[in-house]
């Protein structure tokens, strides 16, 4: 039978004021980007050396190898060296340029592995080809390096409207909505890693927009351009990296099982459509992995960690297990920075961070209402990311007798998901008290504390004495930095007063989740 017609329902259009509101957020996100793009030192970044020598090897035009098969470019091995001897031994403005270090370390370094080469190509691609439109070659290798950075901080900075949007769709409140959009300032990690070069960037936004259009289709707009656009983003999403794949089973439950579902026949059809269209944009990567290695997701660490047994009576230890690997989950999602992750925020701030931001979205984001089962279907996405790292956590800690694989990173393809829940969660705190106006006026002031407390931590433990003077010139590199922290600053407090000023709805004013499309 078909659907069940639902009655349309008033929504404030988007005025003015939210847009503006909106677009400081968005540029406070940006320059928070900007930040810890030059912030950092060059591939202190996680696992950033092995990302750039990727795109290089991309670049100048070597074939794609499979994985465990590439090894660093001695250019890139030199570079890294400069780069750990640090600027009292060679200035920044001192470095040579890319085909300076190329002519001068020809080939590559046969022991060093670089295990990138296990993921899709899609994101080293894309960088590829900034490189060469960039003129690489005649750029300082650090600047080089520099580009890529900023290139996929330009790559994640959609993602705070895809949040507004997503957030808007499915309460219809201004303000919740640009408090969405605000919530990636509460993650440093993701805005470090973001502004890094990483496969990561790319993984972010297009997890992002899987779930935003996601929204669509669970609200009642299941038009075709809708479930096209589902398809091609989530086909993106999955050739980009593997931490995607979570996507697919929960894209295919949302289509089947959603509020406003249409008759089985159609949402079958429906359903398959989006996922075979998605299967021919990325899929097939997955496909090819299985018949060409045997596995889903090669390793390519496997030539350099091979299997070995635990010392007699020293293990496996499952407390040890559950230490090592939820503490790292919690510190490496909320901000440890370092290319050993090593300049971590307090944990005084982290675990009640953890525990008060999961226990309102467990209490309140799934109580009953009209928008439970869109709550739960988003829920999988985070729930399955978890998951499945902690199973490949645990098989590598029983094969080598290391907990590895473990990151909080690993879950920002989902954080638009957990992004809505947590706006469904702390709306529903409120009631209709005098609080509604007053919490998210706090919480985005709490997010900008959380934005620059995790700059700082980064400022103060990475380049302790050094300043900005790790890319140019330390007097420059310094006003530079100021003037953009500045600006951060002074937009994020109007920011502030702009999400005083929005209105806002009632969290039970609505009798249904599903709205007409527009």
């Amino acid at each position: 039978m078909p659907s069940r017609p639902t009655t349309p329902v008033d929504r404030p259009r988007v005025g003015r004021p939210e847009g503006i509101t909106l677009g400081l957020v968005v540029a406070v996100f940006a320059l928070v980007l900007g930040l810890w793009a030059v912030l950092v030192p060059p591939f202190q970044a996680p696992d950033e050396k092995a990302h750039f020598d990727t795109a290089l090897h991309l670049a100048i035009g070597d074939a794609w190898v499979g994985p465990g098969d590439q090894r660093f470019l001695n250019a890139v091995q030199a570079a890294a060296g400069q780069a750990a001897a640090g600027t009292d031994s060679l200035p920044a403005a001192s470095r040579a340029t890319v085909q300076e270090l190329r002519a001068a370390h020809p080939g590559i370094d046969p022991g060093a592995v670089d295990q990138m080469t296990q993921h899709p190509p899609t994101a080293y691609l894309l960088q590829a080809a900034v490189l060469r439109t960039v003129g690489f070659e005649h750029l300082r290798w650090d600047h080089a390096l520099l580009v890529l950075r900023l290139f996929d901080a330009l790559v994640v900075l959609p993602l705070p409207v895809l949040a507004w949007a997503a957030v808007r769709r499915l309460t219809r409140s201004p303000r919740a909505a640009v408090v969405g959009a605000a919530a990636v300032l509460a993650v440093p990690e993701l805005a470090s890693i973001a502004a890094s070069v990483t496969n990561d960037a790319l993984t972010m936004s297009l997890g992002g927009l899987v779930t935003a259009v996601l929204v669509l289709a669970l609200t009642g707009d299941r038009r075709p351009r809708v479930l096209l656009s589902l398809g091609i983003a989530l086909g993106l999403l999955v050739i980009t990296k593997g931490t995607g794949l979570p996507a697919v089973p929960v894209v295919a439950l949302a289509l089947l099982l959603g509020p406003g579902a249409p008759a089985w026949g159609r949402r079958l059809v429906e359903t398959a459509g989006v996922l075979l269209l998605a299967g021919a944009v990325g899929g097939w990567w997955w496909v090819r992995n299985l018949v060409v290695y045997r596995t889903l997701q090669p390793d390519g660490y496997a030539a350099i960690r091979p299997p070995q047994s635990f010392p007699a009576g020293q293990g496996p230890d499952a407390l040890t297990f559950v230490d090592v690997s939820w503490g790292t989950v919690i510190r490496t999602f909320w901000g440890s920075f370092g290319s050993n992750a090593f300049a971590s925020m307090s944990p005084w701030l982290l675990v009640p961070l953890t525990l008060v931001t999961v226990g309102v979205v467990a209490v309140l984001a799934f109580r009953r209402g009209p928008a439970r089962r869109t709550a739960v279907l988003l829920a999988v996405f985070p729930v399955l990311l978890l998951a499945a790292q902690t199973s490949t956590s645990v098989h590598g800690y029983l094969t080598t007798t290391m907990v590895v694989g473990t990151q909080g990173r690993y879950l920002f393809p989902a954080v638009l998901a957990l992004i809505v829940l947590s706006a469904l969660a702390w709306r529903r705190l409120t009631g209709r008290t005098r609080l509604r106006r007053l919490l998210p006026v706090g919480l985005v002031v709490g997010m900008s504390v959380l934005a620059a407390v995790g700059l700082a931590t980064a400022r103060g433990r990475l380049v302790p004495g050094a300043g900005y003077a790790v890319w140019s010139d330390a007097s420059l590199g310094a006003t530079a930095t100021g003037v953009l922290a500045f600006v951060a600053l002074l937009a994020a407090a109007v920011a502030v007063v702009g999400v005083a000023r929005l209105p806002s709805t009632p969290p039970d004013a609505v009798d249904s989740p599903v709205h007409p499309p527009r």
